[in-house]
């Protein structure tokens, strides 16, 4: 079968891309780091992470530096076996962007992928998620920072995990300790899935 071009899995990221990712650094002026959970479990899954993905990279003052592994998890929150399964992922951006802009530009990519807000923890096309921004902390209800759940959520842990395996969460300290804690009980790898950078 010939592959198509929309393909996202298991394309490794060319030097080339890095390297213009990493030169494009130049252009932001005291970017921050943030850290951005993603979900979806409805539609073509895979697809819709890597369009997310794509998205925020194509966001000015954002860069996406890295990307996590796949993982299938089952749904937080409801009832077993009342909705699919998700996959995960993390994104580790550096932005110029201040924390409300960066929200309104999460919000503005599940919109884009017509997220549907109606019943707390219910299935979505995407879920774009402020996990830490810097080492802000901050209790501000239209966006409290950290994450006020991340520490209890294996789904968030694992692959930001892979990903950074010195990260912090503020407040509750290395994120390889909450993991082994928590363990990794409903959240499988998926291997056989891969997101790449943008280009």
């Amino acid at each position: 079968m010939k592959p198509t071009q929309s393909d996202p899995t298991v394309q490794p990221v060319p030097a080339s891309v890095v390297a213009t990712v990493d030169a494009a650094d130049t252009t932001l002026s005291n970017p921050r780091w943030a850290v951005l959970a993603l979900g979806a479990n409805l539609g073509n899954r895979l697809e819709t992470l890597q369009g997310a993905v794509d998205a925020l990279g194509d966001t000015p003052g954002l860069r996406v530096k890295a990307v996590s592994p796949v993982y299938e998890t089952a749904p937080w929150g409801v009832e077993p076996g009342t909705q699919p399964s998700y996959l995960n992922a993390v994104a580790l951006v550096k932005t110029t962007l201040p924390p409300s802009s960066l929200l309104e530009r999460a919000h503005a990519v599940e919109e884009a992928f017509h997220r549907v807000r109606e019943e707390r923890w219910g299935a979505r096309t995407i879920d774009v998620d402020i996990i830490t921004y810097a080492d802000v902390v901050s209790d501000d209800p239209v966006l409290t920072l950290p994450h006020p759940r991340a520490h209890q959520r294996a789904f968030v842990l694992a692959p930001w995990h892979d990903v950074d395996p010195d990260a912090q969460l503020p407040g509750h300290g290395p994120v390889a300790d909450l993991l082994t804690a928590l363990g990794h009980e409903g959240v499988t790898p998926r291997a056989d899935l891969e997101l790449r950078l943008p280009e």
